[in-house]
């Protein structure tokens, strides 16, 4: 092997001889992040595309119907929210990356709070949309 491939590939350690399976723990993780993101988008998507299905049907049956209400405001809200997961996965994937190459792993801990609270918020405000939806109309 000539020198330069040898400076950009990673050698294994011989401190840690689990290191390629942590890796590829690492790496069905961060996939895990993209596919909880990829569902917050499409998500979304559904909710603010059936708010604007339901108002075409409204007009449809002669009824008028202003706006779509908050539907498309969470479906927007959702989906943005999705593509966060996704970057904070990719963020938290590079980061751990380093840090097992280093041998300095530390666990997640602001960015899994941050994930829970957000999606737990998100929760409670689709509910209680759903029931002042309920209640109002």
């Amino acid at each position: 092997m000539s020198e330069s491939s040898e400076k950009h590939s990673p050698q294994p350690s011989s401190s840690n001889p689990n290191l390629a399976r942590d890796h590829l723990a690492n790496e069905r993780t961060f996939l895990a992040w993209v596919r909880t993101g990829l569902a917050g988008v499409a998500f979304g998507f559904a909710i603010g595309r059936f708010a604007v299905a339901i108002r075409q049907w409204m007009q449809i049956q002669g009824r008028v119907s202003p706006s779509s209400g908050l539907s498309v405001w969470f479906g927007a809200v959702t989906m943005i929210a999705g593509v966060l997961v996704c970057v904070a996965g990719l963020l938290r994937y590079r980061r751990t990356r380093e840090q097992l190459e280093s041998g300095k792993f530390q666990p997640a801990g602001f960015i899994i709070d941050l994930v829970g609270i957000t999606t737990a918020l998100l929760g409670l405000g689709l509910a209680a949309y759903l029931i002042y939806i309920e209640v109002h109309f």
